[in-house]
């Protein structure tokens, strides 16, 4: 965290919106290491009280027409748990918000030797998560996220973000014509699997970076991509996620409690094989996708902050492709160019 000093906060062109907010030219601002996109965060002090500054791009005064501000009014509506908006300048792209503090999910995870003591965390972050599938997904209102799905073409669009990035760009391969119709055919096949899931409000980021604790309570953060979508999708994202290394009898345990709470809002599964074949092949998707934007950072802008999961993350799909056994062609591929052993992290 980077203090920045007056001048240069005005250059930055937020000195005055600041100002006016706090109702006082008195703060400080501290850089904050961004995430994996174009935004920027700052941390504003003002004595003993603290905010997020987010600059991203302009946007529009509707709450409609800037999907973060039209999800975070229908999440709150259910009682999510979601940071407060204090102030905000569309013409300039400027959000002020509560601050979440640094504790995040992940932290929580590995400040802890045994994981069993993660339980009441991941409880909280499926406790949320419950939230967004059933109860806010049930009551049908003009939120964005109604009105954007995972459909065969977005699925399929990042099974090829990953074939691009990953496997051409990052491995080098190059692949024959019938090599690239036989992934492709498998890869429809998955997007249309994963398509004629029945769908409900999808996070799309459900991972222990984008969920923070603060008074011991779990907010959720990083949601204005959130579209109907299989449930399947968030957790793969929160119980496969790249970044923490979930036993399976834990991840299994907190599963078991997905469904219980399910069952609170929502219909039982019915047919408890068929969801899993489902979590399945959405780990294969998913977990793909995850590979596909980590290359992505290293070949676009060299950031090589994110090659150190890729191993770990294409293991996943290797482990999902086994279970399903439907997509031969798809994993044979992996198999022959031997993208399971190479060494990203030397890169």
């Amino acid at each position: 965290m980077t203090l920045i000093e007056e001048n240069k906060i005005k250059d930055l062109g937020f000195y005055n919106f600041l100002s006016q907010a706090l109702k006082s030219p008195q703060f400080q601002v501290f850089q904050l290491a961004g995430d994996a996109s174009s935004r920027k965060y700052y941390r504003v002090v003002q004595d003993e009280k603290s905010w997020v500054l987010m600059l991203w791009e302009p946007f529009s005064e509707k709450t409609n027409d800037y999907p973060l501000l039209s999800i975070l009014e229908h999440f709150e509506k259910h009682d999510i748990h979601t940071p407060k908006i204090i102030a905000k300048s569309p013409k300039e792209g400027l959000l002020l918000q509560e601050d979440l503090g640094d504790l995040t999910l992940e932290r929580k995870f590995w400040e802890n030797q045994n994981q069993e003591l993660s339980l009441p965390f991941y409880k909280m972050a499926i406790d949320e998560i419950i939230k967004i599938h059933y109860p806010a997904s049930l009551n049908k209102t003009d939120c964005v996220a109604f009105k954007v799905a995972f459909d065969i073409e977005k699925f399929t669009w990042e099974l090829n973000y990953a074939l691009k990035y990953l496997l051409q760009e990052l491995c080098e391969i190059s692949f024959s014509d019938s090599e690239l119709k036989a992934l492709h055919t498998d890869f429809n096949t998955i997007a249309s699997i994963l398509h004629n899931e029945p769908k409900f409000i999808s996070h799309r980021d459900y991972h222990s970076r984008n969920l923070m604790i603060k008074h011991g309570k779990m907010r959720v953060i990083d949601f204005q991509d959130a579209r109907m979508g299989p449930v399947q999708y968030d957790l793969v994202s929160l119980l496969r996620d790249s970044y923490v290394d979930l036993n399976p009898d834990i991840a299994d345990h907190i599963m078991k409690y997905y469904l219980s709470e399910r069952s609170k809002h929502y219909e039982p599964i019915k047919d408890l094989k068929h969801f899993d074949i489902i979590y399945e092949i959405q780990s294969v998707q998913r977990c793909f996708k995850a590979c596909g934007s980590f290359a992505s950072f290293y070949v676009m802008r060299s950031d090589t902050r994110y090659l150190k999961y890729l191993t770990k993350t294409l293991k996943q799909v290797r482990a999902s492709l086994a279970k399903t056994k439907q997509f031969q062609n798809f994993s044979e591929l992996l198999e022959k160019y031997k993208v399971y052993d190479r060494e990203f992290i030397e890169l």
